[in-house]
């Protein structure tokens, strides 16, 4: 027989209603209608998420978080958004200022720079692939054109250059 999920949080039924109707935002609702089910008709976890339309797993983790943290556990920030990012979009803007700056002086602006100056920025090494996501998202491009094709062959230019009509 399944373990049984119960909600051992300082929240009563009557305040965890009230929190529902106060909440904003689909997953919220539901992270506390969880939360009440264990409260008030406690369940394995398997049948609360059959019931609610969720999956075990979120339902078991769920109840063990607000168990040991109360009520700030179903209080975050909710799925998606950039929760793991380093700086806001804000920040990011502010970030590059000086660089856009720079750039519309006619300077070059380098990744390398960019990378550094974030590393600095955030006192902790940062992997050149979060700096290229940040400048996508900003809407850069290519930052510095190359000087020549890779592959070109001097030899061959010139000797196009004095058999070629003018």
């Amino acid at each position: 027989m399944p373990k049984v999920t119960k909600a051992k949080g300082s929240l009563n039924e009557e305040d965890i209603q009230n929190r529902i109707k106060e909440t904003v935002g689909f997953w919220r609702v539901k992270r506390w209608m969880i939360i009440l089910h264990a409260l008030v008709d406690p369940a394995p976890a398997e049948a609360i998420a059959k019931r609610l339309g969720v999956g075990k797993q979120t339902v078991s983790n769920l109840i063990s978080a607000y168990n040991r943290y109360g009520e700030k556990a179903v209080e975050t920030i909710g799925k998606g958004q950039r929760q793991k990012a380093y700086l806001s979009n804000k920040e990011e803007d502010m970030f590059l200022a000086p660089f856009i700056k720079k750039a519309m002086n006619g300077n070059m602006t380098t990744v390398s720079e960019i990378h550094k100056s974030l590393a600095r920025l955030l006192g902790q090494p940062v992997n050149l692939s979060t700096t290229y996501r940040l400048l996508k998202r900003n809407g850069w491009r290519k930052l510095v054109p190359r000087p020549m094709r890779p592959d070109a062959d001097k030899n061959k230019q010139e000797d196009f250059k004095k058999t070629s009509d003018k």
